[in-house]
Formats: structure tokens, C-alpha cells, sequence
């Protein structure tokens, strides 16, 4: 019997609209406790695991993970996948994002996929297994930078990214000037993000333990995906598997 991934939620034309108007919608705690204590023993092993060129768990997380991997195809998450994109559907990555205590955090950014075509949806669904706090390991957020659709979001901290792409911008719905947002989370949150918002993770203090994290990407296929993170080898193992439910979700289109 599939255990329970997630508490009861939902994703009515409200949740709909909050996300498309923020890029980004949160479910704090939605994950259930049994998914907690698997989920940090999952990303626990990866982190155990030597990373270097050409040998990237973390990057290919769920081929070296039978736990990590049996999420992809978990009737929760592509459920909660299917509110948001509809039923065409790809699978794209799973990368594990733990910070110990005293990692540097991550640069603004923001990823892209079909600027020229918006019908094309690319989400991104992180999975805060032990939650955050602003300015340790935080994710920070610009609602509206999604709208934007620009693959070239770059910025080492909030003053030059305010001053810089951020400069003179307004949220194309609202109207109202785009705003940094630095987030704090609990235990358990999900985190759905459009690929194309801009976001940051502060440093992690250095007496703070380890943030579990791991963000699962989806899409609708249509166009080519540059963060396609799956290997050759383990990609035609389950394409070509008849009894692999990611058979329907691997190809690339």
C-alpha cells in the first residue's frame, strides 16, 4: 500500500491564481511525518555520497535512491502535478538541495523553458523536509519576476539585484513595484515555483544543522529542457521497461 505523502490540501482557482500571480505558492507542514523521516533518510544517503565530475548523485538524486525515485511516480505528487500543469506531463529532474550549517546559500537566478511559447508550464516543487528560517538557508522569492519569463536573473545579493534588473519594474497584473520577499517556512513545506521566478537561499549560519531539502521539476513537452538532469543509461532502463510507471514520463517530449 502507498504510504501518505502528503496532508489534505488544496488547489482551487484561488491556489490557481495566487501562483500564477506570485510564481511561487507554499504548503507549510503538508508533508506527512512518515514522508519526513524518509525523505531525511533518503537525502541523508546522497549527501553520504562522493560527488564528483561525471559522478553527481546529488544532480541525478533519484537513480541513486529507490525512495527518492518512487516519488516521481507517487500518486500524490503527480497528482498535485496534474492541478497545476494538466495531465501532459513530463518528468525533468530530482536534485537533492541540502545546506549544512555554513553553506553559502545560493545567488538570485532564475531558470527558463519555452519563453516563446507561455502555454508551456515547468514548474518546480521543493520539499523543506526540516523547514527554514529568513537569513538561515532561507529562500528568497520576487513575486511577479515569473511574469517576465527572463532567463537572465543574476545577482550575488538583494541590493544588486534591487538595483539592477529589479530597477524601475512592476509587476505587469498589480502594477505595484516588484518586492523582495525572504521567506520562513516550517517542518514539512512544499514549495510549488514557476521556473522562470526569480530566487536566492541566504547562508546557512554556521551552529545551524543540516536544511534537508530536495525539489522534484515537471513540465508540459513541447520544447527542449536545459535542466534535464537524467542519465542516459537509467533513461532507456525505464523507457523501454514496460512495468516502469515512469514509462510515460521520461521521454524527453
Amino acid at each position: 500500500m502507498t504510504h501518505q505523502l502528503f496532508h489534505s490540501y488544496q488547489f482551487t482557482e484561488t491556489e490557481r491564481q495566487r501562483m500564477d500571480l506570485d510564481g511561487h505558492l507554499a504548503y507549510p507542514g503538508l508533508l506527512t511525518g512518515d514522508a519526513q523521516v524518509r525523505l531525511r533518510e533518503a537525502l541523508a544517503h546522497i549527501h553520504s555520497l562522493e560527488s564528483i565530475e561525471g559522478y553527481e548523485p546529488n544532480r541525478f538524486a533519484a537513480e541513486y535512491n529507490a525512495y527518492l525515485e518512487d516519488l516521481i511516480t507517487h500518486p500524490q505528487m503527480l497528482g498535485l502535478v496534474n492541478r497545476v500543469l494538466g495531465k501532459e506531463i513530463r518528468y525533468d529532474h530530482c536534485v537533492t538541495l541540502n545546506r549544512p550549517g555554513g553553506n553559502g546559500g545560493s545567488h538570485w537566478h532564475s531558470h527558463g523553458y519555452a519563453e516563446d511559447e507561455p502555454h508551456l508550464g515547468f514548474i518546480r516543487i521543493f520539499f523543506y523536509v526540516n523547514g527554514f528560517e529568513i537569513n538561515d538557508g532561507g529562500l528568497a522569492v520576487v513575486p511577479g519576476s515569473h511574469l517576465f519569463r527572463d532567463t537572465k536573473i543574476h545577482a550575488k545579493s538583494d541590493s544588486e539585484l534591487e538595483l539592477g534588473w529589479m530597477l524601475g519594474k512592476q509587476h505587469s497584473t498589480t502594477g505595484q513595484p516588484l518586492k523582495i520577499e525572504h521567506l520562513s517556512v516550517p517542518a514539512g513545506t512544499v514549495i510549488l515555483m514557476w521556473t522562470h521566478a526569480a530566487h536566492g537561499v541566504s547562508a546557512r549560519r554556521p551552529d545551524s544543522d543540516t536544511r534537508w531539502t530536495v525539489v522534484y521539476a515537471y513540465r508540459n513537452p513541447g520544447k527542449p529542457s536545459g535542466a534535464r538532469w537524467i542519465s542516459q543509461e537509467y533513461e532507456d532502463q525505464r523507457r523501454f521497461a514496460s512495468s516502469s510507471p515512469l514509462k510515460d514520463l521520461i521521454s524527453l517530449y
